[in-house]
């Protein structure tokens, strides 16, 4: 018997068929050219953090405490960490009790935003102090809110430094006497004088920025920084750090880890004193902060950093991994945080407790990424995505669509897929269809949902066309 003997087959893969290119580590957004960032960056996000690096998820939604119609919130205070407060366009100061917002001033100005500080002294107990300019300064001792005696008229920017209260009033910085927030024009000749000194500036600005929170006092105008050193009025001396840097507003400047973090018309800077103000942190997202709105402001949850920058846009900032997300569809006034609950107050009268929820009120959390646009070796060079696929987490109440586009920017979106799961998926591998954009120079990648999502991998799997 004669043995059959088959020819073997003789594969022969497409040609240009590439190796499989896998992301896993997402690093935020950027606003460089899209064609030269990383795979792991997106031109586009919307309602992500990095919290879980190197995954990418959707933001928690926030929870409301309370609203006043028709207003805005001026202004947010911390008692002792324990209370929260509250200044609302409606003229009244308010704190947060039994989950209601208990009137404690009423009368104040309804469009002068506030700051805020803790400060004991010779008080029986800490006090929290507010300011906005216009109103007279005032303190609330536990139980009510009354006028700071003997405080400056028009005192504003209110902070500590050197167990002294300090404020400004136009171009001059002033301060009680040690330990006596309610002396504030005491001078007898010794350590325990009040202070106050005219600020200079080439300009011939006012200050509109004091911050206590590093070894030293911290003055900003809008364009110039300026430092104070020393204990005791004998010794104080300041100094200009920077000329043509200054701060936007007394709101849009936080502290985190010993770092001062402010944005002024042109960026975002850290400054740990001592030198120059640095903005290269930020350049990667200079595209989302030019031309700095004049309400921004700026808060932290003690792990990262929100820059609300433009109307209903916040940049997010992780030191950690020194990346930048976005979150939308709140347009913050002002920020605080107490224990590890980060609150907004916002421009419709609310306040909000972010992350705290998993809508944002009544409302799901929508949601966006957009990827740079994928080419091969030259942009000149054709492709076709052989295989595409992503690995997601995606609940039963969330919805995920998923877009391409042939160009590197534009509106012109193809929807090839979408899912509204009816039982919750963990890691779940998700294949893109690709047949509808074939042939181009590019491909960009579009999620969109709302609800809970995790983006964990994207894996991309191209064929080189012939260059044309």
């Amino acid at each position: 018997m004669n043995v059959i003997r088959y020819p073997q087959a003789n594969y022969q893969p497409l040609p240009g068929i590439q190796q499989a290119i896998t992301v896993r580590e997402w690093k935020g957004l950027s606003s460089f050219d899209p064609l030269s960032i990383a795979d792991n960056l997106f031109t586009s996000i919307s309602n992500f953090v990095l919290d879980e690096y190197p995954v990418i998820a959707a933001r928690k939604g926030y929870s409301v405490l309370g609203s006043v119609t028709n207003t805005s919130v001026l202004g947010l205070g911390v008692w002792k960490n324990q209370q929260l407060h509250a200044v609302f366009g409606d003229g009244t100061w308010r704190v947060f009790n039994n989950n209601t917002w208990q009137t404690l001033a009423s009368g104040l100005d309804t469009s002068a935003r506030w700051s805020f500080t803790n400060f004991q002294g010779n008080w029986s107990d800490i006090h929290l102090v507010g300011a906005n300019g216009v109103d007279p300064i005032k303190h609330y001792d536990g139980n009510s809110v009354s006028n700071l005696t003997g405080a400056p008229a028009k005192g504003n920017y209110i902070t500590t430094y050197q167990n002294r209260l300090w404020c400004a009033v136009g171009k001059e910085i002033k301060s009680c006497a040690l330990d006596q927030p309610e002396k504030w024009e005491l001078y007898n000749g010794d350590d325990e004088d009040s202070y106050g000194k005219e600020m200079e500036s080439m300009a011939g600005e006012t200050v509109n920025m004091l911050s206590g929170s590093l070894t030293k006092l911290t003055i900003g105008m809008p364009n110039s920084l300026h430092e104070m050193y020393g204990g005791v009025p004998s010794d104080f001396t300041t100094k200009m750090v920077a000329d043509r840097i200054g701060v936007r507003n007394n709101q849009s400047v936080i502290t985190q880890d010993g770092v001062i973090y402010f944005a002024n018309l042109n960026g975002v800077y850290q400054y740990t004193g001592g030198i120059l103000p640095d903005k290269s942190f930020s350049e990667v997202v200079k595209g989302f902060i030019n031309g700095v709105s004049s309400t921004s402001c700026a808060g932290t949850d003690g792990k990262t950093l929100f820059f609300a920058t433009h109307q209903n846009s916040i940049l997010n900032y992780d030191p950690r991994i020194q990346a930048w997300t976005m979150l939308t569809d709140i347009d913050p006034l002002c920020f605080a945080s107490m224990g590890e609950n980060l609150y907004v107050g916002d421009s419709k009268g609310r306040v909000l407790q972010l992350f705290g929820a998993a809508k944002d009120g009544t409302q799901d959390v929508k949601w966006s990424l957009v990827t740079k646009p994928f080419n091969n070796s030259s942009i000149a060079q054709k492709l076709r995505m052989y295989k595409l696929w992503a690995v997601v987490d995606l609940l039963s109440t969330s919805n995920l669509k998923i877009y391409l586009s042939p160009s590197i920017n534009g509106n012109d979106w193809v929807q090839v897929g979408e899912i509204a799961p009816a039982a919750d998926l963990i890691k779940h591998r998700v294949i893109i269809p690709t047949a509808k954009i074939a042939n181009e120079n590019y491909i960009r990648i579009k999620f969109e949902g709302t609800g809970y999502f995790k983006l964990h991998e994207l894996t991309r799997q191209q064929r080189e066309l012939p260059l044309y």
